[in-house]
């Protein structure tokens, strides 16, 4: 069975995919356990655990529904590869979840989040030809802003969290091996390396706008630049290469696309505004796929040959 994601790694090579996939996976479970034994993250020990079992229970649900309903062997099924290489899609949201997720100790935020970013890939689809359908939007990042909005006692993780322990040289090495590391990969496996540079060519634009227009030092727009948080956020949750365009062109705009919608939303004092902003960045892709399907659907339906014109074909002949 051939997986709608692949059309959106390189030559559809689905090896791009599991390195992903599993580089991914490994950075959020180390990160998550140097952070809460070193750096000083503010969740609980729980929060991922139950964030974790959480996505995975909800991802073996729906894909076991799905396959029972499509009359097909569930993807985790068969051998124990396909169920280890089942889980990284549920780990990564899962972790997220509760590394971005300020909720004290409360538990309740963490499972909702965890379960509607798995959830979300199966609600929000559009079409992308073959008669196959693909998520829109990056599972984690739907997952937060959605309990980020529904949930006021939820907050985002203070981003001082992910350096918080550490003095000196680290405050600059942690970022920066984030930063060379994400690079190689969105170079090589993914291909979204252009999406990368325009996002961070995007922001760097608009930071110098605000500065322009509003009379405010050059360095306060850029700071956030400076944060590890900010890095993740670039590098492992706008580029997901299942919810965004592989064309370079098409990840260009995309990228501007979320820092023109961040600077928007950030004039007028809307918080949490990376996160809105790459969800109806990815809403407004969602859409221009539907509207595509449709034209040529559309289209289609006028080249048809009436079923007349070959009878009477067969009648003159």
């Amino acid at each position: 069975m051939t997986f709608a994601t692949l059309n959106f790694y390189p030559r559809k090579d689905p090896r791009m995919r599991f390195f992903a996939l599993w580089y991914f996976t490994c950075l959020l479970t180390l990160w998550t356990i140097l952070g809460d034994t070193v750096l000083g993250f503010e969740q609980s020990y729980a929060q991922p655990v139950f964030g974790v079992l959480t996505a995975c229970a909800v991802a073996f649900l729906l894909e076991w529904v799905d396959a029972w309903t499509s009359r097909r062997t569930p993807r985790f099924a068969g051998n124990w590869a396909n169920a280890v290489n089942f889980l990284p899609p549920c780990i990564i949201p899962g972790l997220a979840c509760a590394m971005l997720i300020y909720a004290n100790a409360r538990l309740t935020p963490i499972i909702f989040a965890a379960a509607f970013s798995v959830a979300s890939k199966v609600i929000f689809r559009a079409p992308i030809g073959n008669g196959q359908t693909q998520h829109i939007f990056n599972p984690s990042n739907l997952g937060i802003t959605t309990t980020l909005l529904l949930l006021p006692a939820a907050g985002l993780a203070p981003p001082y969290q992910f350096t918080e322990n550490v003095t000196g040289f680290w405050h600059w090495a942690i970022p920066a091996g984030i930063l060379i590391t994400g690079t190689i990969i969105h170079g090589k496996f993914t291909g979204r390396l252009p999406l990368v540079l325009s996002w961070f060519a995007g922001f760097a634009a608009q930071a110098a706008i605000r500065s322009y227009i509003f009379h405010a030092p050059l360095a306060v727009p850029f700071l956030p630049m400076t944060s590890a948080g900010f890095i993740l956020f670039s590098l492992y949750m706008i580029p997901d290469p299942a919810t965004t365009p592989i064309k370079p062109l098409r990840q260009v705009f995309f990228g501007l696309s979320v820092a023109i919608i961040y600077a928007l939303l950030f004039v007028t004092h809307v918080v949490f505004g990376l996160f809105i902003a790459l969800a109806l960045t990815s809403a407004t892709r969602g859409i221009a796929l539907h509207a595509y399907a449709l034209w040529k659907r559309r289209l289609a339906s006028k080249v048809e040959v009436p079923a007349e014109v070959p009878r009477a074909i067969g009648l003159a002949s």
